[in-house]
């Protein structure tokens, strides 16, 4: 039989006073049981003179009473029956109430009724009902399907996490201030707030599970009274309540300021040296020359002959695209994609796995391990990314940045972009720039894609239906832009242009080609935009991956957390915002700046007429060996890239 782990013992035994178990599951206190417990004809015939009957003796007894069976009482004495319990007899008397037809008094007609459960919690009248209609919960971690702990090292910390936060309770109970007395929990809502709260760090914080919830046990032995009633405050309104907080939401946590010590001017020449050569790396997805007319007319057959048949990219299943609708209106088959929105994830390896074995891969976003779940999002079609060149151009023709003689020379411009798919493949749907180093917008607009929309990727691209819905065409005025701001992200007005190629018109008008253009994973941009443009600064190879670099990529949300301290992309499902990642990826190349003129500066460069000098003795053709080799400020975490041979 299961363990119930006293997860019964609030409950009054059904059978009160009768009950025949030597250990019973359920709670049997006099003062329950005098409510719950009804007369029973059978426990008068079991008991003696005394009134005393052992269990031992009522539990063969009742069951033969239940099975019609005569009763025995050993050597004693049968009492006659009852007139209740009387051998039936014919009456041709309608039965009376609380009879059987043959005349036999029934039992249940003179049960008492058990009364409707207490509510949980009297001190608090306005959480009454939510606290009577609250599960009852022992102090047992919950089941996970992907747990971080073994379960005896988790009900050790909840243990643990549950007395630092009672203790925190009894103080506010012997607390003189009478205002935060309604914010005292009962024991079953002390229980509830330590589950919810260990069960939310081993979901969201699995493999650091261990170190999160010590921490917190700590904060709370050191809390103040009044952090507390505000911990508890927030834990009643996101179980219970649900009230969203009234006036104007507190804006977040701005990041410290980058000083590099420069002006626009000196950090634009010294950005100038940290150029990405984009030579070799047309394997890894960067396009520096434009396919041929040849090329594109054979990624056409090649299209033409597998008659829309692709590969989902969320799933790996195989689906048919009808571009152009088929006649039942269909964009796609193969119904609903089931899929993991999240990346397998493998826990770093442990100095135990030799005798336990390694952690298993899991998916983050509903802790399943890997091969045992098909998926836990289901999304209305599947879908496609399109990554070769040729066939990237089949649909719209690579451009190679122009000069503009007429405009000089032009500062440099951040950017990015978001796609979404469609029945040509992911496309462009947002183009967002920023000049750089200051971060004023230059141009932020949503793009109606070439092919019909079978997902805008709304997670990530962070671009909804309802943008387009209320976009006005570019160059026309926005109605309402004063009050734009405080409006929810996706009532704005934007301006919205009608094709990727016009699109990429209004960012090729802010470059020259020996413009530096940022970005992070630039190749991705690039090719959304179809765009080739010589001077680039990307992010992902000046911070490369630890593990070596390419093809492997550090997240830019990871990198601005490190190394901006700041966060980004917290939109959850409302998805991304290209002006945020734009000024992030700006800003990460700032640091690099500044990490680059101190090391020159203690070499003796110097500034003229915001022009690099380089010292007696140099060039600046030595300013590169500078340069290699430092992607990352030493101590950063992050390997250094070595340098080429």
């Amino acid at each position: 039989m299961f363990q119930p782990l006293g997860l019964f013992a609030e409950i009054p035994c059904p059978r009160g006073q009768e009950c025949a178990l030597f250990t019973c599951m359920f709670n049997h206190d006099k003062r329950t049981l005098a409510t719950t417990s009804r007369p029973s004809n059978t426990a008068a015939i079991l008991s003696d003179e005394s009134g005393h009957v052992s269990k031992k003796q009522r539990l063969g007894e009742v069951n033969s009473a239940q099975r019609g069976l005569p009763i025995s009482l050993g050597n004693q004495q049968s009492p006659k029956l009852p007139a209740e319990i009387s051998l039936p007899t014919l009456s041709s008397k309608p039965p009376s109430q609380g009879t059987r037809g043959d005349g036999v008094k029934l039992l249940s007609a003179f049960r008492n009724v058990s009364p409707p459960p207490r509510a949980i919690s009297e001190s608090r009248p306005a959480k009454n009902e939510a606290s009577a209609s609250m599960r009852k919960e022992s102090l047992n971690p919950r089941m996970l399907t992907k747990a971080p702990a073994t379960h005896a090292v988790r009900s050790a910390i909840l243990d643990k996490l549950h007395g630092a936060m009672s203790t925190l309770n009894t103080k506010l109970v012997n607390s003189k201030d009478e205002s935060n007395k309604c914010f005292v929990l009962n024991p079953y809502e002390l229980v509830t707030m330590a589950l919810d709260e260990e069960e939310k760090v081993a979901r969201d914080h699995y493999s650091v599970y261990s170190n999160i919830i010590k921490l917190r046990i700590v904060k709370l032995t050191k809390m103040k009274l009044e952090d507390w009633t505000d911990e508890v405050k927030t834990h009643l309104n996101t179980r219970y309540y649900k009230i969203k907080p009234e006036g104007p939401t507190q804006a977040a946590p701005t990041s410290t300021p980058i000083d590099t010590g420069l002006s626009v001017k000196e950090e634009i020449a010294i950005a100038a040296h940290l150029i990405t050569s984009l030579d070799g790396l047309e394997e890894y997805g960067y396009v520096t020359k434009a396919p041929s007319e040849a090329a594109i007319e054979t990624a056409k057959q090649g299209v033409s002959g597998s008659k829309g048949w692709e590969k989902c990219e969320r799933c790996g299943g195989r689906f048919q695209v009808f571009p152009g609708r088929r006649e039942d209106g269909a964009l796609a088959s193969g119904g609903q994609c089931t899929y993991h929105p999240s990346r397998p994830f493998h826990p770093p390896r442990k100095r135990t796995d030799n005798v336990t074995g390694s952690s298993e891969t899991y998916f983050p976003c509903c802790s399943e391990t890997v091969g045992t779940s098909s998926g836990c999002t289901k999304a209305n079609t599947h879908v496609f990314k399109v990554s070769e060149t040729k066939r990237l151009a089949s649909v719209l023709q690579f451009k190679t940045t122009p000069a503009q003689p007429e405009k000089g020379r032009m500062n440099p411009v951040s950017f990015d972009c978001e796609m979404g798919y469609t029945t040509l493949g992911l496309e462009l749907i947002r183009l967002t720039a920023v000049s750089w180093p200051e971060g004023r917008e230059l141009l932020d607009v949503l793009v109606k894609p070439m092919g019909e929309v079978l997902d805008l990727n709304s997670r990530f691209s962070g671009v909804f239906p309802e943008h387009y819905a209320s976009a006005v065409p570019y160059g026309s005025p926005i109605p309402n832009a004063a009050s734009s701001d405080s409006q929810p992200e996706k009532s704005k007005s934007m301006h919205v242009v009608e094709s990727p190629a016009a699109a990429r018109e209004l960012l090729l008008n802010l470059l020259q080609p020996d413009t530096p253009l940022i970005a992070h994973a630039i190749d991705n941009d690039l090719n959304a935009c179809r765009i080739i443009h010589p001077t680039v600064i990307d992010t992902v190879i000046l911070y490369p991956h630890p593990a070596g670099g390419l093809p492997l990529r550090v997240g830019l949300k990871a990198l601005a957390r490190r190394f901006l301290e700041r966060d980004i992309q917290t939109g959850g499902n409302q998805g991304h915002d290209s002006k945020e990642d734009s000024i992030a990826t700006g800003d990460l190349v700032r640091v690099k700046v500044r990490e680059l003129w101190k090391r020159l500066k203690a070499k003796g460069w110097k500034f003229e007429n915001n022009e690099l000098i380089p010292p007696a003795g140099e060039d600046t053709q030595s300013l590169q060996a500078h340069n290699i080799g430092m992607s990352v400020s030493p101590g950063a975490g992050f390997k250094r890239k070595k340098p080429p041979i």
